[in-house]
């Protein structure tokens, strides 16, 4: 499988979740690439001059308030990011499957991205 995404110090942390979405949960590309995200902000950014929230964790609306409750518990600040940021990421990714040689393709609805084939 190959993906990316722009999104600086959020790729990294997109392109894990797309691969756990599809290696560990089984989902399909697209639908590992459309399932909602979270970002940690704990560490310096990359970019002058380098700020950083330690315990902070930006999620999207759709990720469930008893799960934002549980990362409360463990000490996280969680913060809502607007529905389908861009600030999440906007992964694109094709997996080819083993068994019928088969090019499956996803993008990502967060910004201008298209999978097309024939």
């Amino acid at each position: 499988m190959v993906f990316g995404t722009p999104g600086g110090d959020v790729q990294i942390q997109a392109m894990a979740q797309l691969l756990l979405n599809v290696m560990s949960f089984g989902l399909d590309v697209q639908s590992a690439i459309e399932a909602p995200r979270f970002a940690s902000f704990s560490f310096p950014s990359s970019f002058a001059p380098n700020p950083h929230n330690p315990g902070l964790l930006m999620v999207e609306g759709r990720i469930a308030e008893n799960v934002r409750a549980a990362l409360r518990k463990l000490g996280h600040q969680v913060e809502s990011w607007p529905e389908r940021t861009r600030k999440a990421g906007a992964l694109c990714a094709i997996r080819i499957d083993d068994e019928t040689g088969f090019l499956h393709a996803g993008a990502d609805f967060r910004r201008a991205g298209y999978a097309m084939g024939r």
